[in-house]
């Protein structure tokens, strides 16, 4: 079975276990694909954690989720050197960020400390205590959630360290007939053993994907069109007026190596060995929603950044 028909498998399996929300789904799997962390944005009971912890069922890797709360501190995240009496040396005792993949859920609630240790973690692979560093694992993937509805007591993200993030993910509440399915998929297992997943797949075989990922063809006229969107973020003047009186700062290079390999997992997931202008407008919401920054006449206007998007796509001329 080919590495595209596998994790065709895999996606078919996780929606059976995450009932309605087939977007968040491809999204996570992209994020793996694309060596990228995600920020998952909804309503508490939308199946995040449940998402990200099926996920790690079929992988071979370890899992761990981190509740981030005011009172967190950094080494809770990164671990701490611990003092041992019986050899008079300091030892260093790994944290939860030394998992292959890791749920920090709700990070929006712990103080700028721990953020900042979470996202150096993510940027650079690694920990640094005192004079030593120690790597992290290559397959390393964070999914960072926040509560869209409960804001007091919250530490929001700056864009900076928004920007760390590959893709900006918002799902809402699932359609009737998908929930339907959930309560009889939890009516049916109530109170019986998780059935154990039908496969796994190694981190050879997810590093041997990225590297397919990485090979899709992309032709020159959707590079430009790619760069186009970007640009077009930064300097929306020469697109429209409207635009520019919303759009205060553009997405940064980041953003277009995101958008490059977001739109190229996303047609290699679909079965496609070449990219499309409709895969990066497809992605281009989560992709750029949290690198754009809005003006004040903006958000006074209830202008959103999914708005400003739409209208960059819309803008930007299309390839033939």
């Amino acid at each position: 079975m080919s590495l595209q028909h596998t994790f065709g498998e895999l996606r078919s399996q996780l929606a059976k276990r995450i009932i309605g929300q087939e977007k968040l789904v491809e999204r996570l799997l992209i994020a793996l694909l694309a060596d990228g962390h995600l920020l998952v944005e909804g309503a508490p009971g939308l199946a995040k954690t449940t998402a990200i912890k099926a996920l790690a069922d079929h992988l071979e890797g370890d899992f761990h989720r981190i509740q981030f709360t005011p009172d967190l501190l950094p080494s809770d995240v990164t671990g701490s050197e611990i003092y041992r009496p019986e050899t008079g040396q300091f030892e260093f005792q790994r944290g939860p960020i030394f998992h292959n993949l890791v749920l920090a859920d709700e990070i929006n609630r712990a103080p700028a400390k721990v953020q900042s240790a979470l996202l150096e973690a993510m940027g650079e692979r690694q920990v640094s205590v005192g004079m030593q560093t120690f790597p992290l694992d290559q397959l390393f993937l964070v999914m960072a959630t926040q509560n869209p509805i409960e804001q007091e007591g919250t530490y929001p993200l700056p864009e900076a360290q928004l920007d760390r993030f590959l893709m900006h993910v918002l799902i809402d509440y699932p359609r009737a007939d998908a929930e339907r399915a959930i309560l009889r998929l939890v009516r049916d297992g109530f109170g019986k053993p998780e059935q154990e997943v039908s496969f796994r797949l190694s981190a050879q075989q997810v590093f041997e994907a990225r590297q397919a990922v990485a090979e899709v063809y992309m032709a020159d006229a959707v590079e430009d069109y790619l760069l186009a969107l970007v640009l077009a973020s930064r300097d929306p003047a020469s697109l429209d007026p409207e635009l520019a009186r919303w759009t205060s700062f553009g997405a940064s290079p980041r953003g277009t190596i995101a958008l490059d390999r977001c739109a190229r997992a996303l047609a290699w997931l679909d079965g496609r060995d070449y990219v499309t202008p409709d895969d990066i407008r497809d992605i281009a919401f989560d992709v750029l929603r949290h690198r754009l920054l809005l003006t004040f006449e903006a958000e006074a206007e209830g202008m959103t950044p999914d708005g400003v998007i739409q209208r960059l796509i819309d803008c930007v001329p299309v390839p033939a």
